[in-house]
């Protein structure tokens, strides 16, 4: 049997050698035998959904061979989940868990501790009657002692390949979903469990925690006057040790116990002198337990952006340690032998997974344990490259320092167990207890009843997916496989074709590519699209690929599959996008009349390209453009020339008012006239455009005064607010200004404002009047809506000011936060109260009733026609933040934390003279509202730990350990 290659090279040659119009009935033959006859002889490689006789259509090839077993179902092998001989038992990942399994397994290879555990009484007697423990009921564990005696006894005993530590971590309280600080799990849960064990009777078991884990060092001060020193003993349960700007373990512990220099305003009281003395202080270590452990602070603050990080530099260590030239008496037993790597595997410190590397003590080998997977290290020794190569931080990646025989380096590492070298073997005979051993042993029979359970569900499937497949093989003996020896001439002609132009279109391109260099002389070129002409390759190995694909559907139809018609249109029609030539085509379906779009090709070239596009638009050279286009483009230059024409004039007219010169003020109402009219700001704004630019805008009609007036005719605002805020909604106009503004304008509604003397009083009064009058519900309407807006806003823009020294300056180097565009300022439309009444504008309601309105169909009107503009320009020093209402101060401060590089609690915020410092409280509440300037002057920095850990409480939404059990002791 020939392989698909060799037919598909057959058919290439074959669709060369005839051209579609010489095609025969041999020809159609010959296209059976190369195209039909290896579907039915079982050749062809394709699925052939159309053709009955394609036995690979209906999956011959498969069921006719041998099929594995393992198809017939999906059941894994329950051996699988059997622990393997002389390995450990892993335990299972429960969503976030990796770091409180890792514990787990360091605290079980610690045999002093399981054994001390193991010691510990027990409330399992109340659940045993007789001989043996109650069948119908499960053991449930009621102390944290209880829980790692039962872990601690399956990890040990149990035939799984790891357990389930659900119970232990549900009596925790701790959220599987939440992937928290694994040093801090570390130091909560020994505290927890130091102070569950202080209550039992036996010393053993009492005191395991402090035996085991429990060092002192020394707090010592001493005055550089007098001499005095003074000493502050304090226990530890580990040494976290600072790695930043460290390479090895030895230097991060001579920082630990560096001496520190107290002078200035960090003076040491001395009571011996009675007053403030340069001093130094340092720790000393009194006394080293028996398990080291060493945290390597990989996760730290970062000011820069208000969260932890992760520290991934490498840090060397040794598996032999000598503390003796640290501790303070010598002369003792101070060399430990490393025993324990945990790993965090990743470069962020809110994600990633946590493994750990575990001596085996009773063996001295090395594991690695991974949740449910444990795996043994070669040659007794601790391997960690494999973890190294895992999560590279960046490109520019630091490379891995080379390490010594003994030695290690990791930037993954983050605790380093030490046990302290003893002569003595270890003790290999930690016995589990009779009755945790009888809850295990349970424990193993239900997983042997499930893994049988499971082998003849296996079983099963098997034996019912083998009698399907002798079926279906008798089902194909059956099968009657004839031969289709009539094919249809059209499509085997299209087929022809098809072929032969996708095996020359590369020559094709180079040629057409050639015939382009070329000058068209006379008149014998074609319009060829500029767009078509740069793609017109792609759109030809797409339309052929196209065809290819109708004409084997074409063939199914033959053989019985067919489609609905409607169907096959609408897909179509989904598809239809540009086709060649067609980026010429004019709205009329005409020649297009920019130049710029197209070119002329030779006759030759556009030959080769109707091949590929046979139904194309053809334009000839002398083929005229559209004359309705044309007819369009000679009315559009003629309303270009009215246009400037009018803007001409209309600027001649109105200067002052087009060049914003020589323009009236309400505040300082001008000598020479009594009256001034009112306009829109807006109308003034689109009349400016378009006397600017008359050729890109369309001409200004009329004025639009309604804009300004309420629902029943009257003016929205008072004389007071015209002269401030409202000022930026309305335009002042001259009386001589006015009236060329009535001839060229259509004006809806006069608007005017008159100065009148009141000369009835002593000394005559000054007092202003508008036509029409003031509508006092409509305004007062508008006003609470105003308030409205400012009280519940969504996303509106704010102002910071970076204040030092009580002046206002720009931090250039901090990226901004969330700054809006100049756009989103302008078309911001929230509006400012007013509430002030000028008692000297008289204006009165009138007699007339006025229409009632309904709220909504206000507000709605309101929104429509009062637009304000509150963009603030901002200056030097200033940046802008897009905030809502019911954002927190705590929430602000984070995004002014990314914008000014300040953390949150070096920042003190005031608006208006007002101190901003309830982080809980809403913006809106604070009185924040849309174009408010808030002040920010900031601290300088401080640089201890302590300091740091109150930013966490502040910038960062954790909660920790908050409402578990490790902080309920």
């Amino acid at each position: 049997m020939a392989p698909r290659l060799q037919l598909e090279k057959a058919a290439w040659r074959w669709a060369e050698t005839v051209r579609p119009e010489e095609v025969s009935q041999e020809h159609i033959e010959t296209a059976y035998r190369i195209w039909l006859e290896p579907c039915i002889r079982g050749v062809c490689r394709r699925n052939c959904k159309g053709n009955p006789n394609c036995l690979v259509g209906i999956g011959e090839h498969i069921w006719l061979g041998e099929i594995d077993e393992n198809s017939f179902h999906n059941i894994d092998d329950p051996n699988c989940e059997r622990r393997k001989k002389n390995s450990f038992v892993g335990l299972t990942n429960l969503g976030a868990t990796c770091y409180v399994n890792t514990f787990l397994q360091v605290w079980f290879l610690n045999l002093e501790l399981r054994q001390a555990l193991y010691l510990c009484p027990s409330t399992c007697s109340d659940y045993v009657l007789g001989d043996g423990i109650q069948e119908e009921k499960d053991y449930e564990p009621q102390t944290i002692c209880e829980h790692l005696q039962y872990l601690f006894a399956l990890l040990q005993n149990s035939n799984r390949r790891y357990i389930d530590p659900s119970g232990f971590v549900k009596a925790l309280g701790l959220d599987t979903g939440q992937q928290q600080d694994a040093q801090e799990f570390s130091k909560l849960f020994m505290s927890l469990l130091e102070d569950t064990l202080s209550k039992q009777k036996n010393p053993d078991v009492r005191n395991i925690v402090q035996q085991q884990f429990c060092g002192e060092y020394a707090y010592v001060t001493v005055c550089n006057q007098c001499g005095r020193e003074s000493k502050l003993l304090s226990k530890f349960y580990e040494l976290e040790l600072n790695i930043q700007g460290h390479k090895q373990l030895t230097d991060c512990i001579s920082e630990f116990l560096k001496e520190e220099k107290l002078e200035g305003d960090n003076r040491y009281f001395c009571e011996n002198c009675q007053s403030k003395q340069n001093a130094t202080r340092k720790i000393r270590l009194l006394s080293l337990p028996c398990t080291l452990n060493l945290q390597l602070m990989r996760f730290v603050f970062d000011r820069q952006t208000g969260h932890k990080k992760k520290l991934n530099t490498y840090i060397g260590f040794s598996e032999i340690l000598d503390m003796e030239p640290y501790v303070e008496h010598k002369g003792g037993s101070y060399v430990y032998e490393l025993s324990a790597v945990l790993i965090h595997r990743g470069v962020s410190a809110y994600s990633g997974h946590y493994i750990a590397h575990v001596k085996d003590p009773q063996s001295g080998e090395w594991y690695k344990f991974n949740d449910e997977d444990i795996e043994k290290m070669e040659g007794k020794k601790l391997q960690l490259g494999i973890e190294e190569d895992l999560a590279e931080p960046s490109k520019s990646q630091t490379r891995k320092p080379k390490c010594g025989k003994g030695t290690h380096c990791s930037r993954n590492a983050y605790m380093l167990v030490y046990r302290l070298q003893t002569q003595e073997k270890p003790n290999t005979t930690v016995q589990v207890p009779a009755f945790l051993q009888e809850l295990v042993d349970r424990d193993n029979s239900k997983f042997e009843e499930w893994c049988i359970e499971m082998a003849e569900m296996r079983k099963q499937s098997v034996d019912k997916g083998k009698a399907k497949h002798e079926e279906v093989k008798e089902l194909y003996q059956r099968l009657p496989a004839g031969a289709v020896k009539a094919l249809c001439k059209e499509c085997v002609v299209e087929r022809c074709r098809v072929l032969r132009l996708k095996n020359q279109l590369n020559e094709d391109y180079k040629t057409v590519n050639n015939l382009l260099k070329a000058a068209v002389k006379g008149n014998d070129g074609f319009w060829v699209g500029k767009s078509s002409l740069r793609s017109w390759r792609q759109l030809a190995l797409e339309q052929l690929d196209e065809q290819d694909g109708d004409a084997e559907q074409s063939n199914g139809k033959m053989n019985g599959s067919t489609l609905n018609k409607d169907e096959s249109k609408e897909e179509r029609k989904e598809e239809e996008e540009l086709n060649f030539n067609e980026d010429i085509l004019c709205p009329h379906g005409e020649l297009c009349i920019s130049e710029n779009e197209r070119r002329l090709v030779s006759k030759e070239a556009w030959s080769k390209l109707q091949q590929y596009f046979p139904k194309a638009p053809e334009f000839p050279s002398y083929k005229e453009c559209c004359s309705q286009c044309k007819i369009l483009e000679r009315e559009g230059e003629e309303n270009e020339a009215l246009h400037k024409m009018i803007a001409n004039e209309q600027k001649t007219s109105l200067p002052n008012l087009f060049q914003d010169k020589n323009r009236p003020c309400l505040s300082n109402w001008p000598e020479d006239t009594d009256v001034l009219y009112i306009v829109s700001q807006f109308f003034v704004e689109e009349w400016r455009k378009f006397v600017r630019k008359p050729t890109r805008c369309s001409p200004v009609s009329s004025v639009g005064n309604s804009a300004l007036l309420c629902p029943h005719g009257g003016l929205m605002f008072t004389f007071a607010s015209m002269t401030k805020e409202d000022s930026k909604l309305i335009a002042l106009i001259w009386p001589s200004e006015w009236q060329m503004i009535q001839k060229l304008f259509v004006v809806d509604h006069v608007i005017k404002i008159m100065r009148i003397e009141v000369e009835d009083v002593n000394p005559s009064e000054t007092q202003y009047i508008s036509e029409p009058k003031l509508c006092p519900e409509c305004r007062e309407g508008l006003l609470c809506q105003q308030q409205r807006d400012l009280r519940e806003y969504t996303q509106a823009t704010i102002y910071v000011h970076k204040v030092v020294d009580n002046k206002k300056v720009m931090k250039d180097s901090a990226p901004e936060l969330n700054v809006s565009s100049s756009e989103t300022e302008e078309d911001k439309e929230e509006a400012k109260p007013d509430g002030e009444k000028d008692p000297d504008f008289n204006q009165s309601n009138g007699g007339t009733k006025r229409q009632k309105i309904s709220h909504q169909n206000y507000i709605a009107y309101q929104k429509q026609v009062i637009r304000r503009s509150m963009r603030h320009r901002k200056v030097r020093g200033e940046k802008a933040l897009l905030v809502s209402a019911n954002q927190t101060l705590k929430e602000l401060k984070i995004q002014i934390m990314h914008a000014f590089s300040v953390a949150p609690f070096d920042q003190n915020l005031s608006i208006d003279g007002k101190i901003l410092s309830d982080d809980c409280a809403t913006l809106g509440t604070l009185g924040v509202i849309p174009e408010s300037v808030i002040l920010l002057k900031a601290d300088e920095p401080i640089a201890d730990y302590a300091a740091m850990d109150d930013v966490m409480q502040v910038c960062m939404p954790e909660e920790g350990f908050k409402g578990t059990g490790l902080l309920g002791h």
